[in-house]
């Protein structure tokens, strides 16, 4: 499975300071380089004077450069490169992540992973994820990373929600990332009862019909993931609950990722995001990744 570069987004935040140390590490594990990225909207800055455009872009080049720097500490020797972008900021990271992604005729291209912070300096407060790691997460081709949570001890375990075969792909990232981090992998599969009896019993054969289908998914791609990752610690859990999304965050606060495929609505201007993948995204208490489904 080929990985690609790890490109991050940063505007100074504390957030963002912590993605920059994530995607640090992770793109040092892979032995791929760092590009960090800081927009500048032109649309914005053409409004402004041009003494305060170019202050608006002495400080992107000083919030790279702390970047940067931060970064070359966690990683020693990592390949790191800086862009001031000049567009909207989700916009620019979807960019950086196409244009950096090595194009070798005959050879299968890795989409780099974007890295975001939870929340940065713009938007309301009241907002748990913003707009940017919401777009990115609902728009790229390749994996998001969105670093929640505060940084802890290693637990030593990945956690992967699993629905069905769509999955693999997210089964795959979640392989790779335990297999670079030394960690176990979970894969962990839920079904939703229905609240009231009298709702649910004319329908028990349909429900069981779809536990079992979706327990067979699961298991199969147990069977898939022991046979590319044979040295990999890997244990499966299929669980009644009654919220898929609560019992990832749940997960959350015991793993150092959780990795959720991207269902998204064909349907929504902007491909929105399904609502599980939204809710792990708004609540999760350790970086969640999402990774396009199939």
């Amino acid at each position: 499975m080929p990985e690609g570069p790890v490109v991050v987004g940063t505007d100074g935040s504390a957030g963002a300071a912590r993605a920059v140390l994530w995607a640090a590490q992770e793109a040092a594990l892979r032995h791929q380089p760092l590009h960090i990225v800081c927009a500048v909207d032109l649309a914005l800055a053409e409004r402004l004077s041009a003494e305060a455009a170019r202050r608006v872009r002495e400080a992107a080049r000083s919030l790279l450069a702390e970047a940067a720097a931060a970064a070359s500490d966690r990683a020693p020797g990592l390949a790191v490169s800086t862009e001031v972008g000049r567009e909207p900021a989700a916009d620019a990271l979807l960019r950086a992540a196409a244009s950096t992604a090595p194009q070798t005729p005959g050879v299968s291209t890795a989409a780099a992973t974007i890295v975001v912070g939870s929340r940065g300096l713009g938007g309301f407060s009241t907002l748990l994820l913003g707009s940017v790691g919401l777009t990115v997460a609902g728009q790229t081709r390749g994996p998001v990373v969105v670093v929640r949570g505060t940084e802890r001890p290693s637990s030593g375990v990945v956690v992967v929600g699993v629905r069905d075969e769509g999955d693999l792909e997210a089964v795959r990232f979640a392989g790779e990332t335990a297999r670079r981090r030394k960690a176990s992998l979970r894969l962990l599969s839920t079904w939703t009862y229905l609240q009231y009896v009298g709702t649910m019993a004319p329908m028990a054969d349909a429900v069981r019909v779809a536990v079992e289908t979706g327990a067979a998914a699961s298991t199969r791609l147990l069977g898939s993931v022991r046979e590319e990752f044979p040295d990999l610690e890997v244990t499966e859990e299929v669980v009644r609950v009654p919220s898929p999304a609560g019992e990832l965050v749940a997960a959350s606060m015991r793993a150092d990722l959780v990795v959720v495929g991207a269902r998204r609505s064909a349907h929504h201007v902007g491909r929105a995001l399904g609502r599980v993948t939204h809710a792990v995204l708004q609540h999760a208490h350790c970086p969640v990744a999402v990774v396009p489904r199939e």
